[in-house]
């Protein structure tokens, strides 16, 4: 017989292998939360409280990695826990219990293991319409009403031509038609307000009067208000809340779903980056708090980390693989790489044919975590997500 190893990474999973061995059920019970392992790296923690959580965490049968220099007890630093559900569940108890702020971080902690444990919820959009979020992946279909998008910029500037597109889209499987009037691409001209108006607005009232799911993509907060107005269901934002300061009080007054995304190709261009994931992670997670204190409902947001916005084609690539640290933030992912650049120069291909790549992106993606992508290729995401669905729910 050849013995192997085993990667567990839920409850669930750890109650199949358990069970596959014969254990009793109470033995069941008692050794799940023993078999799935996480690492929680926490930002900025002061090496006074590092080290209690070291001297707790190694108390508990886990382990914390702090900087060498903690030992002084002064400044600050960041922290790596290494443990088991079991680990942390016994910390937390008695982290709550501690001084230097780590009663709150015990609830921070808290509330990363469960977003990575359950699904972010149903998402409620404007106009009464809810979206299941987490029991598949959701397809965002790519209608851009502009003249010079990098992929079928002319193609449905028309309201006539664009309303069969998105029907034809529904019919291979969107569940959300992303109509866009501004094209964001690097080194594009971006539309007036007016233009955009003129190009969206027709087409968001055709949309809603087929009775389609519509997120309007667009940074502007008239843009917006007029296409909520119109039947628009959520605001699909690549400028993250800061393009346009009268943005989020139209969300807030809608209570619309809006995706933020990173960017750093529009805002804080060039600005370079200390470690990747760290600010990608802790800049959404910024953008939320302002959304969240100035109205917004926390459920109404999405993440997206902003592929090809401000990131080299290996930084594209490492967002991808890492995608499910971002699931500690608690909200659902969008991923949007559909023909975009980092693929044309990782396979050495110009847009028309960059089909193949897209679909191992949103395949990784989806295995990784992400809940919606946003495509051109309905119809050959749609059938992909559904295999990678398949199998990731498989449990035998």
């Amino acid at each position: 017989m050849a013995h192997h190893a085993v990667f567990i990474e839920s409850r669930a999973e750890a109650k199949r292998y358990l069970e596959e061995i014969g254990a009793s059920s109470p033995g069941i019970e008692y050794m799940i939360p023993k078999a799935v392992f996480r690492c929680i790296k926490l930002k900025n923690i002061s090496h006074r409280a590092a080290n209690i959580l070291k001297q707790e965490m190694l108390a508990k049968g886990g382990e914390a990695a702090v900087s060498w220099k903690a030992a002084s007890g002064v400044g600050s630093g960041d922290v790596l826990l290494l443990g088991t559900l079991k680990h942390y569940g016994l910390l937390l108890e008695k982290l709550k219990l501690q001084p230097f702020g780590l009663r709150a971080l015990a609830a921070e902690i808290e509330n990363i293991l469960k977003s990575l444990a359950e699904p972010a919820g149903n998402l409620f959009l404007a106009q009464g319409k809810t979206l299941e979020i987490g029991k598949r992946t959701l397809i965002m279909g790519i209608l851009n009403v502009t003249p010079d998008s990098f992929s079928d910029g002319g193609k449905y500037l028309d309201p006539e031509k664009a309303l069969p597109r998105a029907m034809a889209m529904q019919a291979e499987g969107a569940d959300i038609i992303d109509v866009g009037g501004a094209s964001s691409r690097p080194d594009s001209r971006m539309a007036s307000e007016e233009e955009e108006l003129a190009r969206v607005i027709p087409v968001v009232k055709k949309l809603a009067a087929a009775d389609l799911i519509i997120s309007v993509d667009t940074f502007r907060a008239e843009v917006a208000r007029q296409a909520l107005d119109n039947g628009a269901h959520l605001i699909n934002d690549i400028g993250s809340l800061q393009m346009d300061p009268e943005l989020l009080p139209v969300l807030v007054k809608w209570q619309a779903p809006v995706v933020l995304m990173h960017n750093r190709l529009q805002i804080k261009r060039h600005e370079p980056y200390d470690n990747l994931i760290d600010d990608i992670t802790e800049e959404l997670a910024q953008l939320a708090r302002n959304a969240v204190q100035a109205g917004l409902e926390p459920g109404k947001i999405i993440f997206d980390p902003g592929l090809g916005f401000g990131k080299t084609t290996a930084q594209n690539r490492l967002i991808v693989k890492r995608l499910r640290e971002f699931k500690s933030l608690g909200r659902p992912l969008l991923i949007g790489a559909s023909r975009k650049s980092f693929i044309g120069a990782t396979l050495d291909l110009e847009v028309k044919e960059r089909l193949e790549g897209s679909l191992a992106v949103i395949a990784a993606a989806i295995m990784n975590g992400a809940d919606i992508v946003r495509v051109h290729d309905v119809q050959e995401s749609c059938r992909l997500a559904r295999m990678v669905d398949a199998i990731r729910s498989e449990d035998g």
